[in-house]
């Protein structure tokens, strides 16, 4: 993986004031353990909290982060080291996250939200996107950005685009009252850093979501951030949004890391509404491509979006790490003129923010990725072996 080993490659540029979380494996634990990251060295919490849910439950959880004692202690460098080398014999990064439900949040940018309803529009077929993609624009043009989902501007262009007989169901969660929120894969399954993210192999028209993470807390506050991958097939779901488990739910097509880095003096909610977060794609072909997202641009507030996620209606008592949309929408060519871009096996996707460090994996078959087989029962388990439950 085209990744240094060294822990300053994965880190946030303030790395020395963040206040970091992880999660790694531990061969002789035989199961994850909760860290914090201290200088060049990997803290062990789990004694004093044997998840990470229950580390955000804490009052105080950053301090406590930064300075309960730790049981013991791993070279970071090392870790990291062991993590892109693929090795699984030694201490290696998992994704920060354990058992809160991970659920995400779709057509929060209107780029994606117009490239959403082309999808739909061609059917799930590439080959028809570009003419599709012309016919929405000259409708829609620039105006549809400055629009207040759920305002009576929005519901007055809803009505004129049915008239165009151009509305949409990606229209409607876009700039309708609701946020579109689903659930993007079971709790425990998502992968890491140096992870392979998985594709289908059946889909030919796929690409990477990079995006904003919050993790929220059992009383629904967001308590930390980070990166993470909402992987999307865009055939699958373009062909029906009834598909959408087959076009997002799939093995390691959910990453998400390197670290949850919590709210503080430091870094907050306001920070993360200010982020840029881009995007690098490198493949073995020699193609690549380069984005950049801000956070300024989403169309629904962060916090709008978990107050929806997450409530009287929809309660979730070990929280939830909330995927918050992105507008990255790849329309660049890369095998064929008016094809747009589609992974090809071996892809590198780095996904990178200053203030939260890099995310990095390669792209592989779901079905060839290593299989998913932690689940909770393996996990409580596991903490009862160790005397932590």
């Amino acid at each position: 993986m085209d990744l240094t080993a060294h822990q300053s490659a994965i880190l946030p540029e303030d790395a020395e004031r963040a206040t970091l979380i992880a999660r790694i494996h531990d061969p002789e634990s035989k199961g994850p353990v909760v860290v914090a990251l201290r200088g060049d060295e990997l803290a062990d919490l789990t004694h004093h909290t044997a998840t990470v849910a229950d580390l955000l439950d804490r009052p105080g959880a950053a301090e406590f982060a930064r300075l309960a004692p730790a049981a013991r202690t791993w070279s970071a460098d090392a870790v990291l080291a062991a993590t892109l080398a693929g090795r699984r014999d030694v201490p290696h990064y998992l994704a920060p996250c354990d058992l809160q439900v991970l659920k995400a949040c779709g057509v929060t940018f209107v780029r994606s939200m117009i490239e959403r309803v082309i999808e739909e529009r061609a059917a799930g077929d590439p080959a028809r996107a570009a003419a599709v993609r012309e016919r929405v624009r000259e409708v829609i043009g620039g105006h549809i950005g400055d629009l207040v989902p759920g305002s009576a501007e929005a519901a007055r262009a809803k009505e004129v685009l049915i008239a165009e007989g151009l509305w949409s169901q990606y229209l409607e969660v876009g700039i309708g009252p609701d946020a579109e929120v689903f659930t993007k894969a079971p709790v425990l399954s998502a992968v890491g850093v140096g992870a392979d993210i998985g594709i289908w192999s059946r889909s030919t028209w796929n690409n990477p979501e990079p995006e904003l993470v919050l993790a929220v807390d059992a009383k629904g506050r967001a308590v930390g951030a980070t990166l993470g991958n909402d992987v999307n097939l865009r055939d699958v779901e373009g062909r029906s949004a009834l598909l959408l488990g087959k076009a997002k739910d799939n093995n390691a097509s959910t990453s998400i890391g390197p670290f949850i880095r919590l709210f503080d003096e430091h870094f907050t909610v306001d920070d993360a509404r200010d982020l840029d977060i881009s995007l690098t794609i490198t493949g073995t072909d020699g193609f690549t491509l380069e984005s950049v997202s801000s956070l300024r641009e989403i169309s629904r507030d962060p916090l709008d979006l978990v107050s929806q996620a997450m409530g009287r209606l929809h309660q979730y008592p070990d929280g939830i790490m909330l995927f918050t949309g992105t507008m990255f929408a790849p329309t660049q060519d890369r095998d064929a003129p008016g094809q747009g871009f589609t992974h090809h096996l071996g892809d590198v996707v780095r996904i990178s923010s200053p203030r939260l460090g890099t995310l990095v994996n390669t792209v592989a078959h779901s079905e060839q990725a290593p299989p998913w087989t932690f689940g909770v029962r393996a996990l409580m388990s596991n903490l009862a072996a160790r005397g932590l439950l």
